[in-house]
């Protein structure tokens, strides 16, 4: 079954990344713009028929299309197998695995700060966790669209797959003594991210090799999931991109 996905920047980066786009629709009260002008002539040169309706029939689809949608297949998952795989390469893999994330608005973010630090894949329950919609898609202004993501039955037994293939386990937990900038994350690194409520389940702190801290000042306990897992994994990235 197909989705609509809205906003010029996610609509742009599913082109790019060669998603199967059906065809993209644009009111014809739209405003020419450089970025509508150049996501037409993006779909022009992927062969995406380009087809232009009322503002009525958008705003049908969607609230804030910005006068354009696009129709697309599903989101592609990956197979975690091949996720795993990445493991045996010359660089060191570093994964994003969230623990039943139920906000679209911090998966989409999570989701452009993997991509923008080049995570190798990104592991999510199937269950009982927010997953790959149009709203995600567009949350992440499309940098979904250049990431390998895997939904697994059971998020311990992929950790526990990971850690056999040597992958050290960094948790995200508000409460532990250790902060994140004191683990070295420059070799075969997944970092877990908890929900917004609960954090990370039991059985998957147990399974972390680390429990690490976003340190910050008395008057607040902890931070936004997608804000504290950006900022961890933007640290790890710098770790791994040290110069001098």
């Amino acid at each position: 079954m197909a989705e609509i996905i809205c906003g010029k920047q996610a609509i742009r980066e599913a082109l790019r990344a060669g998603r199967r786009v059906r065809r993209v629709l644009v009111a014809g009260s739209a405003r020419e713009t450089a970025p509508l002008r150049d996501l037409l002539a993006l779909a022009a040169e992927r062969h995406v028929p380009v087809q232009t309706v009322e503002r009525a029939a958008l705003d049908r689809l969607a609230d804030h299309h910005q006068g354009v949608a696009a129709e697309v297949e599903p989101y592609p998952y990956c197979d975690f197998a091949e996720l795993l795989r990445a493991t045996r390469a010359a660089t060191p893999p570093l994964y994003l695995v969230l623990d039943s994330l139920q906000d679209p608005q911090n998966f989409g973010t999570l989701l452009r700060t993997a991509a923008a630090v080049g995570v190798t894949g990104v592991v999510l329950p199937e269950h009982h966790a927010v997953g790959v919609t149009p709203g995600v898609r567009r949350a992440s202004a499309g940098a979904v669209e250049h990431l390998r993501v895997a939904r697994v039955t059971n998020l311990v037994r992929a950790l526990e797959q990971l850690k056999a293939a040597g992958v050290w386990i960094v948790g995200l937990d508000a409460h532990a003594a250790k902060p994140y900038d004191a683990v070295d994350a420059c070799g075969p690194t997944a970092v877990v991210v908890g929900s917004e409520e609960q954090g990370l389940r039991r059985l998957v702190r147990e399974c972390c090799d680390f429990l690490v801290a976003v340190p910050m000042e008395p008057a607040l306990d902890s931070l936004n999931a997608a804000v504290a897992g950006s900022l961890v994994l933007y640290a790890y990235y710098r770790q791994r991109h040290r110069t001098g």
